[in-house]
């Protein structure tokens, strides 16, 4: 029997893109090559794989059962056929998918792109914000790196706790609260805004608030970061923000020290551990963790 390797990759691709375009564009395909990859591959499992669902298409329940069996053995083979080598960055050709609340990438993104293009200008770079409900992209192998607040608890996904990020306010330039130092009772007095993928109106500061028996008011949750700091920066609305964010922020806005004492945040970058030795990863993960440090690589 003639295995075929490149199937095997147009099909974790499709399965994973759930879209022929993207796999296309995944792989630096054309749209009908991966068409008739798609033909090859359902002629020779006798099934479907993708199903028109609407204007999206979906995996039969084959092609998830053996999702992420394909993923694995696409891992294992990139493993084998590409022994370890000199990194060379000006020719570099990869692409890496980082993943983070859009607070970090806000924060991150910007000097991370600018100093890849410097080095290796072939290296393409994907931001994904974090979504509603936990995935195993991360265990799977799917996301190259992500920076989140927890600890990853999945065997196949290695860890490096960056450090922690301080939580701070932010109101527009010119509010009347920060003409004086402010305490407790202003802080509560004022509208906030809050951000959450899940539009929820209380967070961990309100649990911090009542234990000091007090409650403020939170008049909008929003799920980005970029959202709730312009409407701080149009309106007498507040928010609490990560301070890698507050200190790249513009005239318009302006950070206090909070009256009440949070905890930090934790920053933990992860990566399947497929990756842990790859010498291009190594790099982008330093890169990014020199980043996170607010040092420059």
């Amino acid at each position: 029997m003639h295995l075929d390797l490149n199937l095997l990759i147009s099909l974790d691709a499709l399965l994973e893109e759930e879209s022929v375009t993207g796999a296309a564009d995944r792989l630096h395909l054309s749209a009908p090559a991966m068409s008739r990859a798609l033909g090859r591959i359902r002629r020779a499992t006798g099934d479907q794989i993708l199903v028109r669902a609407g204007r999206a298409m979906q995996p039969t329940p084959r092609a998830l059962a053996f999702r992420d069996e394909v993923r694995a053995l696409v891992l294992r083979s990139a493993a084998v056929l590409a022994p370890e080598q000199e990194l060379h960055l000006d020719t570099l050709q990869r692409t890496f998918t980082l993943r983070a609340h859009d607070a970090l990438t806000t924060a991150v993104a910007p000097v991370l792109a600018q100093q890849v293009a410097a080095v290796a200008p072939g290296v393409r770079l994907r931001f994904l914000a974090e979504t509603a409900d936990e995935t195993a992209d991360l265990s799977r192998g799917v996301i190259d790196l992500e920076i989140g607040s927890a600890m990853p608890t999945s065997p196949a996904v290695d860890h490096d706790a960056v450090g922690m990020d301080e939580l701070v306010g932010i109101a527009r330039a010119g509010h009347p609260m920060l003409a004086t130092a402010i305490d407790l009772e202003e802080f509560v007095a004022v509208p906030h805004v809050l951000v959450s993928r899940r539009g929820r109106l209380r967070d961990r500061v309100d649990d911090v608030l009542e234990a000091a028996g007090v409650s403020r008011t939170v008049v909008a949750a929003v799920a980005a970061t970029g959202a709730a700091i312009d409407i701080v920066r149009a309106t007498d609305v507040v928010a609490v923000v990560p301070k890698s964010v507050a200190v790249r922020l513009d005239a318009g806005v302006a950070r206090f020290r909070l009256p009440v004492d949070l905890p930090p945040v934790p920053i933990i970058l992860a990566w399947h551990r497929q990756f842990t030795d790859d010498i291009g990863h190594q790099w982008f993960r330093t890169l990014t963790r020199t980043l996170l440090h607010g040092g420059s690589a």
